[in-house]
């Protein structure tokens, strides 16, 4: 009994330590580029609700200045960061003035701490609540610039001025494909408030935290700043066409796109012989569907011939569903071999609940990677661990002595203390 259980645990570890190995191959680390300084604006609202007193005995108000007090000391020397407000400067009733009130407290560039504290400690709680302006004048505030470009906004209430949804709002500038995120806090949020930031931050790929306690407003914003500075890599915004004839022709990269519920997009890449094509489709539900969805990733030549094809499907308790492939394409003895042009073609079967627009499309994101392929076509078979299953055997073939040695072992330590 003893020499089986040490057996299956050393077996079991070693395909464990297997299994990571060919999870995580050491090859697949992406190529770092130098890119431009990344950028982060705070927005902040500062509507007359801000100065209700529910975290830690103050107001609101006082717990978000004293959070981006220790946030601007904190900054990285890299990130250009800029503060936006909004419901700052109008005390009135007048609707149609209190939604345009967002200002720049600071603009976005090299930061000078005492400067951008001096202009903090001015603010109180004052008007009206307009995110759907302020997440679009502060789009504008980061155009420009290849490097991480990210919006932390602070609110404790929904937006006051609709019919312009933030979560639309967000949803447009997700589908402008610039590399944006949106991050929300919300502040003692109720349902409503919750949902509304949650919609916000999901609709770029965002986070969403709520908070009740200063330390918890400021550690999360300084996380955030913070993450702003770590490199990344930037989708390159693409647009697939209806059909393979028509579609764009793709490079190694990562991409982003917008598919209608149902919809069919078609893409174009070029392999050569003896390189492999690895490719990846994540599409996101960024707005109420019906579950029971899925994604189907297909390669075919220009003929209409099936190559190869990943699906994935879900049930409505994810937010992302993601498939992929690989094509080896077989070196050829021929001189000049021409590239074969492969179509990718990316198809959803998500459909919109009641109610739900439809438009813009689903965020999705592309991954293409175009690399040399095996020495030979059958390393990609054998369910994908290629050469890795003689690593396999021999792994288990020392585990098996391990366990037999370890058995041996464990009695004859017994038969010793027995003696004794």
């Amino acid at each position: 009994m003893i020499r089986r259980q040490r057996l299956a645990a050393g077996v079991c570890a070693l395909l464990a330590a297997l299994t990571a190995g060919l999870a995580f191959p050491a090859g697949a680390v992406a190529d770092e580029t130098e890119q431009s300084a990344p950028k982060v604006e705070l927005v902040l609202d500062v509507s007359g609700s801000m100065r209700t007193r529910d975290i830690d005995g103050g107001t609101r108000m006082a717990a978000a200045k004293q959070a981006f007090n220790e946030v601007l000391d904190a900054t990285p020397e890299e990130v250009e960061l800029g503060i936006r407000t909004l419901g700052a400067d109008y005390p009135g009733n007048d609707r149609k003035t209190g939604c345009k009130d967002t200002a720049q407290l600071y603009p976005v560039g090299p930061l000078d701490r005492t400067e951008a504290k001096t202009a903090v400690a001015t603010l109180a709680p004052t008007g009206w609540t307009p995110i759907g302006p302020a997440l679009l004048k502060a789009a504008g505030d980061l155009d420009g610039g290849e490097g991480a470009r990210r919006i932390v906004l602070i609110s404790d209430g929904e937006d006051t001025c609709q019919p312009l949804d933030p979560c639309e709002v967000a949803r447009e500038i997700a589908a402008k494909g610039i590399g944006l995120t949106i991050d929300t806090l919300g502040l003692v949020p109720d349902a409503k408030t919750r949902d509304q930031l949650s919609c916000i931050a999901d609709a770029t790929g965002g986070t969403y935290t709520s908070v009740r306690h200063k330390e918890e407003l400021s550690d999360r914003v300084g996380q955030l700043v913070d993450r702003a500075a770590d490199p990344v890599v930037t989708p390159v915004a693409t647009e697939g066409a209806g059909e393979c004839a028509a579609a764009p022709a793709l490079k190694s990269g990562l991409y982003t796109d917008r598919e209608e519920f149902g919809q069919q997009r078609w893409y174009k890449v070029e392999v050569n012989p003896g390189q492999e094509l690895r490719a990846s489709v994540s599409v996101a539900d960024d707005r109420a569907v019906h579950p029971d969805y899925g994604v189907l990733l297909r390669a075919v030549t220009l003929h209409g011939r099936e190559i190869v094809r990943g699906e994935a499907a879900g049930n409505g308790r994810t937010d992302v569903i993601s498939t992929g492939l690989r094509y080896p394409r077989p070196a050829s003895d021929e001189d000049g071999a021409t590239a074969e042009t492969v179509c990718l073609q990316v198809t959803n079967s998500f459909s919109a609940a009641a109610g739900v627009k439809t438009t813009p499309g689903l965020p999705l994101e592309l991954t293409v990677d175009v690399v040399d392929g095996p020495s030979k076509a059958s390393d990609v078979a054998a369910f994908g661990l290629g050469r890795g299953w003689w690593l396999l055997g021999a792994l288990v073939l020392a585990g098996f002595v391990g366990g037999l040695l370890w058995g041996w072992l464990s009695r004859w330590r017994v038969a010793v203390w027995r003696t004794n």
